[in-house]
């Protein structure tokens, strides 16, 4: 490593790429019902926070609104978040029917747990209006 570099957790290295890519994802419960309590809550953590491992992702920050779950994730490249958004949902959602069914089954009915849509923006570093200005200040050869 450069000397010049401080180790950042934030930044990912391998050999082709350094970076750092953060995801904001919004995931609802199918019919915007709340099916949440503390208990499902924990273990819907648990679960997703062990999807992100297998997929040697992050799972940053977890809360929740009543009808709907955040998440903060930490990506590398070779993660595409659809894939990784499809895991945590149908991993969580299996797991939450199996160990709570009387509870979900109040809430929910079908064979789905989560809303098959869900929200997701990219979060960096520096907010875009400043990756903006740094783009446009740079010298172009004259």
């Amino acid at each position: 490593m450069s000397p010049r570099w401080e180790p950042n957790p934030n930044i990912r290295r391998s050999h082709t790429v350094v970076c750092t890519r953060h995801a904001h994802v919004v995931v609802t419960p199918k019919y915007r019902r709340g099916p949440f309590t503390d208990e499902i809550l924990r273990r819907c953590q648990e679960v997703m926070r062990a999807v992100c491992a297998d997929f040697e992702t992050e799972l940053v920050e977890f809360n929740r609104e009543t009808n709907h779950v955040h998440l903060l994730v930490h990506y590398p490249p070779k993660v595409s978040l659809s894939r990784l958004v499809g895991s945590l949902k149908g991993v969580s959602a299996r797991r939450l029917r199996q160990e709570f069914p009387g509870h979900t089954r109040k809430y929910l009915w079908g064979d789905h747990f989560w809303s098959p849509s869900y929200f997701a923006a990219t979060c960096a570093g520096a907010p875009l209006s400043i990756t903006k200005e740094y783009i446009d200040n740079q010298r172009r050869p004259g």
